[in-house]
């Protein structure tokens, strides 16, 4: 009996030492992970120790300038890469984006053409221009789709938070602090993305730039609705005078039923919405995932002429349909 007694508070002291052991664990990642959120990217390069000036350049380095030598078509295409990659908060450039897609489009293209050259299949027109296709897809269209896709999410992040700032800015300016003095401290409550944006222009404003021009500057890189009405209102404000925060709080109280009604229609579209994005995906999904475990589903027809024009011919169709469908999909509230 006294050996049954001891065995049960041995095994009831090692279950509360490992219960124990793992609240702390558990306890202690949460807060140094709720810690790390709520410093964004400008703040941990500051604590780094790297220079003011290198900071600035860093965060603005990727910021949308589209390209007026070229013609108005392929400028605004050029806007719309430059701002994606912006908002996706990568550390690439866009000439180092285009050029590792290059790289690895010629890269899978050759792997391709002399993977099929070396087992035996004869090198046509046709499998020529399905390793092209497939290369396309593979090193162009996924990862632009992948950058799509995380610049998205960070601009949903950013017209979430941006209410949110509104309202600390409007509190800090009630409670008598100056503008500078507000926007210094949405820098230090607020993470990223529009933690380090405010942030930015905090150290514009304190290099010389006017505090106007840096907010249209951000503004300009979001091509955010809420953000040019910020703008605007904080410029006639300085013009004319009034009482700052009670015009920014209506502001607030205007985008947050805007986001609401927003919010509403994507949730009655939310099935046409997906249904483009299946479609807009799923054809280059199957392609590159069937020609990597089934070549030769493409390769035992790529020599018949009629191949090659109804590949070429359907390429045409999925792009039109791509550009037919965002238009479809592009709300505005």
């Amino acid at each position: 009996m006294t050996a049954e007694i001891i065995r049960i508070t041995i095994l009831l002291l090692i279950f509360a030492a490992v219960f124990i052991a793992t609240q702390v664990t558990a306890s202690s990642f949460a807060r140094g992970r709720s810690h790390r959120g709520a410093i964004n990217k400008r703040l941990q390069m500051i604590s780094a120790g790297q220079d003011r000036e290198h900071i600035i350049g860093q965060l603005i380095k990727n910021r949308p300038t589209g390209a007026p030598n070229l013609p108005e078509m392929f400028d605004g295409m050029v806007m719309g890469l430059q701002r994606i990659v912006f908002m996706s908060g990568i550390s690439l450039t866009v000439g180092q984006v285009l050029l590792f897609m290059g790289l690895g489009l010629v890269g899978v293209f050759l792997i391709a053409v002399f993977g099929l050259a070396l087992v035996g299949s004869p090198v046509t027109v046709g499998t020529v221009l399905i390793c092209g296709v497939f290369s396309l897809g593979l090193a162009v269209a996924i990862p632009v789709m992948i950058i799509s896709r995380i610049a998205e999410s960070r601009r949903k992040k950013m017209e979430h938070q941006f209410p949110i700032a509104l309202d600390i800015f409007v509190r800090a300016l009630r409670s008598g602090h100056p503008i500078a003095s507000a926007i210094d401290l949405l820098t230090q409550e607020m993470d990223d993305p529009i933690g380090s944006e405010f942030g930015l222009i905090s150290d514009e404003v304190a290099y010389g730039a006017d505090l106007i021009g840096a907010l249209e500057h951000m503004a300009e890189r979001w091509d955010l609705d809420d953000m040019k009405m910020f703008v605007v209102s904080l410029s006639v404000q300085s013009q004319t005078g009034g009482n700052l925060a009670e015009i920014l709080d209506n502001i607030s109280r205007v985008i947050r039923e805007r986001h609401q009604m927003y919010l509403k229609v994507r949730a009655l579209s939310s099935e046409g919405r997906m249904t483009a994005w299946m479609l807009t995906v799923l054809p280059v999904f199957a392609f590159v995932t069937i020609f990597l475990m089934a070549p030769e589903f493409y390769l035992d027809s790529a020599e018949d002429p009629i191949f090659i024009y109804g590949f070429i011919i359907l390429i045409a169709m999925y792009i039109t349909g791509v550009m037919i469908i965002r238009r479809l999909v592009d709300l505005k509230v």
